[in-house]
């Protein structure tokens, strides 16, 4: 296994670098994120100690159970998953570093309350169905200026850019479409100059469409079974939740 995950982490950050030479940008700018949903700690310690540096999980449940066996293993971890408001305490409690997912008022109220009476921040990013799927999470692309600039107003969330989940389609120029959307809202937003927000990452791109997401400009491609293997479970356990 460990063999198998050194071998596939080798093909995707390939991957990464030679759609960064053909879209003629740096591969330092492109972050590999892997998501961890059902992965072991120990296959995901193999990679972060083989380099690797940035994890992330869709299941608060998952962060626990994890944490004390990656805790002394050098790593960022992000959130990717939808947060519901009752579990923004374990968040914080398991040292999450970035919220990638966040898509409503509501969980940014609970965020920042949490956050000021514990004296913390949190970097965020603000999640867009720019595929305009009843499946998927996201704030809807027309509202996502809006919201952001509402985030903006909290002091203890740190707003870093914006997240997708690009269409699951084999039709490239339908899945370019998403992710130019989004590239869009960074320039609406980044022209607005609203105090607090910094619009340098865009989270967009998966094993499957990566290419395509570092053509339209993404900063970090999520990839999971494409380095670990398939999963125990199928998505619909991770994306189909009820809508808190």
């Amino acid at each position: 296994m460990k063999e198998d995950i050194l071998h596939n982490l080798e093909i995707i950050n390939d991957r990464i670098k030679k759609a960064c030479d053909k879209a003629g940008r740096n591969s330092d700018e492109v972050r590999l994120l892997l998501a961890t949903k059902t992965v072991s700690a120990e296959n995901i310690k193999t990679a972060l100690e083989n380099g690797e540096t940035l994890i992330a999980e869709n299941k608060v449940q998952e962060l626990k159970d994890k944490y004390e066996a990656l805790k002394d293993t050098p790593h960022e971890n992000h959130f990717i998953g939808h947060l519901q408001t009752n579990k923004v305490k374990d968040i914080l409690k398991y040292d999450v570093a970035c919220v990638q997912s966040l898509d409503r008022l509501e969980l940014a109220e609970k965020l920042h309350r949490r956050l000021l009476s514990e004296e913390k921040t949190i970097e965020v990013l603000i999640q867009v169905n720019t595929s305009n799927e009843e499946s998927k999470f996201g704030i809807h692309p027309d509202d996502a200026v809006e919201l952001t600039r509402k985030v903006s107003e909290f002091s203890t969330l740190k707003i870093k850019g914006l997240m997708t989940i690009g269409l699951f389609s084999a039709e490239t120029e339908r899945v370019r479409h998403c992710f130019k959307i989004l590239k869009n809202l960074q320039q609406e937003i980044i022209s607005q100059n609203i105090p607090n927000v910094e619009m340098k990452e865009l989270s967009m791109g998966m094993s499957g469409d990566l290419e395509t997401a570092i053509e339209e400009g993404s900063t970090i491609v999520r990839v999971g079974t494409a380095v670990f293997g398939a999963r125990v479970y199928p998505d619909s356990y991770y994306w189909n939740e009820e809508k808190l």
